[in-house]
């Protein structure tokens, strides 16, 4: 994963002083339960009012009573929607599979009337204040993510890409989908610039969790790691040993509900093909000094 303009340090120490403890452990075999599964109307986005909605060859926005405002055709499928300066980006899966998977194209919409303003390229993306949008994509040597502008218009480029996290700028959980891995947690700064932070063991983290004060939850590899703003880091718990070179058996996936955590990892051990063992921590998370 060659980058240009790195920067920063090791990422170590830190973590934004959270603590956690386990209230409860599960294992059974078999699939996880899914209490969260979108439906066809929950909207992609919403803003002073207005939800963005998406389906199957169109976007819709509708007013605070469902009024219809506009609509927009798509040649996909609608996944996630970011609002920011006037504009709302849409992001899509496409009706057939490609070489690039199920990549659709990502829509640049005017959030007045849904007229077209850009079709741009990438699976994922987020937003800054001021119409600042970033579009990210990974695969065949592709490793990057793009910032444009409300027109548009490219502005800046990183070679980094994962899942992002916006705030007073933004941080990067990589998944570079290498074994090994070089995935890290970084930061993208002004120049195409990638702020180093603390390395990861899972090429393919699940998506983080972030807290009020910006702390990032990351469920790296069995291992709770919290990372704060300033790209310190610490491990909050070790939950379950996985071998470095078999993370492709194992898939994570975190959720808060309040004060706890709910952390599971389903497991496909080798010696029993096809089957499937799903861990789950209830934890109980709390500011303070963490305890390793």
């Amino acid at each position: 994963m060659a980058r240009s303009g790195e920067s920063g340090r090791a990422g170590t120490g830190g973590g934004g002083g959270w603590r956690v403890r386990v209230v409860k452990y599960r294992r059974k075999a078999g699939q996880p339960a899914h209490d969260d599964a979108c439906t066809a109307e929950q909207p992609l986005a919403r803003r002073d009012g207005l939800r963005v909605l998406g389906r199957a060859g169109e976007v819709r926005c509708v007013d605070a009573s469902g009024r219809a405002v506009w609509t927009a055709p798509c040649a996909g499928i609608p996944n996630a929607a970011h609002i920011s300066g006037g504009r709302v980006l849409v992001t899509t899966d496409s009706f057939e599979y490609t070489p690039w998977g199920h990549l659709g194209p990502a829509l640049l919409l005017d959030l007045a009337d849904g007229t077209l303003v850009a079709e741009l390229r990438g699976a994922s993306g987020t937003v800054l204040r001021g119409g600042r949008f970033f579009l990210g994509l990974e695969g065949y040597d592709v490793f990057d993510t793009w910032e444009h502008d409300r027109d548009g218009a490219l502005v800046d480029s990183w070679r980094s890409y994962g899942h992002y996290v916006a705030g007073t700028g933004i941080r990067v959980v990589e998944t570079d989908r290498n074994l090994p891995t070089r995935s890290r947690v970084v930061r993208l700064l002004p120049g195409g610039t990638v702020e180093i932070g603390p390395s990861l063991t899972d090429p393919l983290c699940p998506e983080p969790l972030v807290l009020a004060d910006g702390t990032v939850l990351v469920l790296d590899a069995g291992v709770l790691r919290a990372v704060d703003r300033r790209l310190g880091s610490a491990v909050l718990a070790e939950l379950l040993p996985v071998p470095p070179d078999r993370t492709w058996r194992y898939r994570g996936r975190l959720r808060r509900t309040g004060d706890q955590l709910t952390v599971t990892v389903v497991e496909e051990p080798e010696d029993r093909p096809g089957q499937q063992v799903v861990h789950t921590w209830t934890l109980a998370l709390r500011p303070g000094p963490t305890v390793v």
